[in-house]
């Protein structure tokens, strides 16, 4: 089973893996530059190579770059499109040169104009700063909660964007167990779990799905709301969250914690009690990773 957590860079890339180690963790999330804003550091080649040779020491099976929330891809306005097409140009190639396998990103929102205009912004900004990318990380949109004018709450949004650019682009999906629960698909159960797969396959083929982003949910089945919670204290549950993490489909998948720890050594004591709700011994774990 391959748990990770979103983790900061601040401190450079190296530390980042060390830090996953540290919490036991065999892989990490983190975002590609400062959500607030202002410039992006120069990546050196000497922490490209440290970073490659550390994580390769710490045996981390999987990292994902993830765009900051800032990024609107389905923005009405000209000079937000071309700063989302820029960070999505820079963001993949630093992810090529320091061999992470994913990317992810919001969707976005779009604006008073309706959902299709934004889908087709979503798309034409995703093919210029995707395009001539023959190599490197799969570029991976998220499903949301579905809250105001965000993409994402629906399947079938995400659906029409990868069918307009897998012809061109290296294009994937990130699930979220907790903007899933509060878009309508209850994950408590296998069968619930099923349902969502069999649509998943249906619209864009189940091969497509890349990742995890593993929350519990502080907002109730349906709700549309973006609320995470602590690992089985939300609205999923213990038992929820043992339904996700036994899957015999989820469970395949890289599971990354986003949940609302106020230091990032609590991720330790969150994927020790996945491991425990997946049914992972100490033991057990230490052989897999």
């Amino acid at each position: 089973m391959i748990i990770g957590a979103h983790l900061s860079i601040s401190k450079g890339y190296p530390a980042a893996v060390r830090e996953a180690a540290k919490l036991g963790l065999n892989g990490f999330q983190y975002f590609t530059r400062n959500p607030r804003g202002g410039a992006i550091r120069r990546l050196a080649v000497e922490e490209i190579a440290a970073f490659r040779n550390e994580r390769g020491a710490a045996g981390l099976k999987a990292v994902i770059a993830h765009l900051p929330y800032t990024v609107n891809l389905g923005s009405s306005e000209r000079r937000l499109q071309e700063f989302a097409t820029m960070v999505v140009r820079e963001d993949v190639e630093r992810a090529r040169l320091l061999g992470v396998e994913l990317v992810v990103a919001h969707p976005g929102h779009y604006g008073e104009e309706g959902r299709e205009p934004g889908l087709a912004r979503v798309a034409e900004v995703l093919k210029s700063g995707l395009s001539g990318q023959e190599e490197g990380p799969v570029f991976c949109l998220e499903t949301m909660a579905g809250q105001g004018h965000e993409i994402g709450g629906r399947l079938e949004e995400l659906a029409a964007l990868i069918k307009t650019l897998e012809a061109e682009v290296r294009i994937g999906l990130c699930l979220d167990s907790a903007h899933l629960f509060a878009a309508g698909w209850d994950l408590r159960t296998w069968a619930g779990i099923d349902k969502l797969i069999t649509r998943v396959d249906e619209l864009v083929g189940w091969d497509k799905v890349r990742a995890l982003h593993l929350n519990d949910s502080k907002a109730p089945l349906g709700s549309r709301r973006d609320r995470h919670e602590l690992i089985g204290r939300g609205e999923l549950g213990p038992e929820g969250i043992r339904a996700i993490v036994t899957h015999p489909e989820l469970k395949k998948l890289p599971f990354f914690l986003e949940t609302p720890v106020k230091e990032y050594r609590e991720y330790a004591s969150e994927a020790k009690l996945v491991r425990s709700l997946a049914g992972l011994t100490e033991e057990a774990e230490d052989d897999r990773v």
